[in-house]
Parts: C-alpha cells; structure tokens; sequence
C-alpha cells in the first residue's frame, strides 16, 4: 500500500561490484515475479498466498500474515510491522491487507478458484474457495507485472477509452476524484510538497523511513522486505554511508523538485476515497486500487503513490476540503502515465508469512 518517494535523489556513489551476467539480486526477482504453471489439480493454496505476497503495500512492510484452512485462507494484520510514525492508526496496513486479499481473489479466478471473502473481527479476512471455470484474464496476468514505479514519466496522455477502464474497475463503495487539468494538477501538488516537506521536518518520520530502506542489494536480499534504493531509480550504497549522506540529499529543495517533475511528467493523477473510517472501509480502499493498478498494468501504464497529504493530518484536512467532502478522510493518492520499467522490489517468501 506503499508509499513512498524515490529516497535518495541522485546520490553520487559508486555501484559497487557490477560485473556482468545475472546478479543474486535479480535471480531472486526472477524467481520472485511470476506466477507458477500448476497444471491443474487441487486448490493451490501456496500459488495464491505468493500472488498475495506481491500485492502493493506501505514501505514494503508486507504487514500480513497467512492462515491455511480446508478450501479456505485466512489474512491476518502483523502489528509487529506496522509503522507507527506515518501511519498511526494503521490505516496504510489495513488498506495493504486489501491489496492482499485483492490479489489473492483475482489470482484464484486465474486459477480456476472462486473466492468469497468476509471480513472478520479486528481486520482479519477470510476466503472461502469452491471451484470455478479458470479464468486467467488481463487482470490476472498483471499481477506479476504490476508495479510502484517511482521515476519520472514521459508526459503521454491516457486516451478516454482507458481512463473509462480504470474507473470502472474500482467498483461502487470507493469514490475516485480524476486529476487531469492542469490547474487541479498544479493544486494538488502543492498539497503533495506541503505534506511531504511537513514529514522531511519530522525526526521521527526520517528515522522510521530510514529504518525501512535497504540501501544496498545484499542488504535487500537478506531482509526481503522495505525500500530498495534502486527499485526507484537510485544508486546504492552500504547501509553505513547510504544513513550518513541521506540527509544531505534528501532536502525539502530536492525533494520538492523531484515531486513537481514527477506530477508533470504524469498523465495524471486519482484520490482515492472510502466508505468509512474502519478497517473494513480500508480493506475495500485496497481492494479498489489494486483493481484500478491491474487494469493499468495491462493497458500498458505504470503508477505509484504520491500519498504524502493523506498521511500529514493537517494537509489531508486542506484536501478533504478542496475535494468539497471535508468530513470524509481521502485514503490514496496515485498518480500514472507511461514510463520504464525499474528494477523490482523483493517480499519475504510465503513459508515466512504463514501461521500454523
């Protein structure tokens, strides 16, 4: 559910040991991101819970854990990996838990498994699978190609047929808010750098994010977890440096730069907003976007959040109120456009996140 900037602009170091062929890091994404041929037979409860794994989530924190039952799948919050600085009321992890159980249900669909979820006390889901015709539609196939990419965009516009696509796939409960103009766009980066510079001022914010980066691919590699320097777009360095320069190259003017051209460059932007003010409520937040983020990976875009105003309590009240809903809490901002691919981030594999 993520959510995050690129985090260190243009750090001047040096790769350390590139050599040629394929490295760990990238066999381990290789193995990663993809979806498995089963070939039939069976419910395939593993298949599913790595599908899920690869969901969106906040920091990469991958706040979830697995339950397997007979033809059924429970989803549990991990509260040991909430982050409690940006997301003091656990809003980013349930809304992660919904791109979870999204991914999970749509990866059942591919696979011949209908699933149909019902939300439990305290956030938890339960999935309760009876066999369907297999239907591995576009959705499906996205789920191993979706991504947060954090770089700069190459400006496209998205012709109307698609932005029809993508509303359509959010569904009646969340209410989505199009920011394509350019003065609404120029506004709501405003908002975007206010929440953002509000968050670069906080001591505890930067500790917590730099907790979750992995500064180097060994680092990434072992954690399997967090914000990998290169997965957006940035050099990598060891951990006792990268913590050392990151202030120095994470300042407001850096980043304030780096926001507006990432605004500029996108075709546009979406705010996401709710039913409700519950874990529920964001369960189906998350569902949403990962229904919006697949149909836009298969029509050829790439996104990522920008969700600094949702998660600085005084900017997300200026954007209630500029959404002309100041009672209602916007969930997520995402924006979207054509641009490159970027190196994948890792998740911890599914024996690591089940329960017994």
């Amino acid at each position: 559910m993520p959510s995050r900037r690129a985090l260190i602009a243009a750090m001047p170091l040096l790769v350390a040991g590139c050599s040629g062929g394929e490295s760990p890091y990238e066999r381990a994404v290789r193995d990663l991101w993809r979806l498995p041929d089963l070939g039939g037979g069976g419910v395939p409860m593993i298949a599913l819970i790595h599908a899920a794994t690869l969901a969106a989530n906040g920091h990469n924190t991958q706040p979830w854990r697995f339950r397997i039952e007979p033809r059924a799948i429970e989803i549990l919050p991990d509260f040991s990996r909430r982050t409690s600085v940006v997301d003091p009321d656990d809003h980013h992890l349930f809304v992660s838990l919904g791109c979870a159980l999204e991914t999970l249900l749509q990866a059942g669909a591919g696979y011949g498994w209908a699933g149909e979820p019902e939300i439990l006390p305290e956030g938890r889901v339960s999935i309760a699978f009876s066999s369907a015709p297999a239907r591995p539609d576009v959705l499906f196939q996205a789920i191993h190609r979706r991504a947060s990419t954090r770089t700069e965009y190459d400006g496209r516009a998205v012709d109307a047929a698609t932005l029809r696509q993508l509303e359509a796939a959010i569904g009646r409960d969340v209410e989505l808010r199009w920011v394509l103009e350019p003065g609404e766009r120029a506004h709501l980066t405003d908002m975007i750098v206010a929440g953002n510079s509000a968050q670069l001022a906080d001591p505890a914010f930067m500790r917590e994010l730099t907790d979750w980066i992995r500064f180097d691919a060994g680092e990434a590699l072992v954690k399997r977890d967090g914000l990998f320097t290169a997965a957006s777009g940035n050099l990598t360095a060891p951990r006792w440096l990268g913590e050392r320069l990151l202030p120095m190259v994470m300042t407001k003017k850096s980043e304030t730069d780096r926001l507006a051209g990432w605004m500029s460059s996108s075709a546009g932007a979406v705010v996401f907003t709710g039913p409700a003010e519950t874990p529920a409520g964001w369960i189906a937040v998350g569902r949403a976007f990962t229904r919006f983020a697949l149909t836009a990976t298969a029509a050829g875009l790439k996104l990522a959040f920008l969700n600094q105003p949702v998660e600085d309590l005084w900017t997300r009240r200026r954007m209630a109120a500029w959404l002309g809903e100041p009672a209602k809490r916007p969930d997520l901002v995402v924006r979207f456009g054509y641009g490159p691919d970027l190196p994948r981030s890792l998740r911890r594999a599914p024996q690591a996140v089940l329960l017994p």
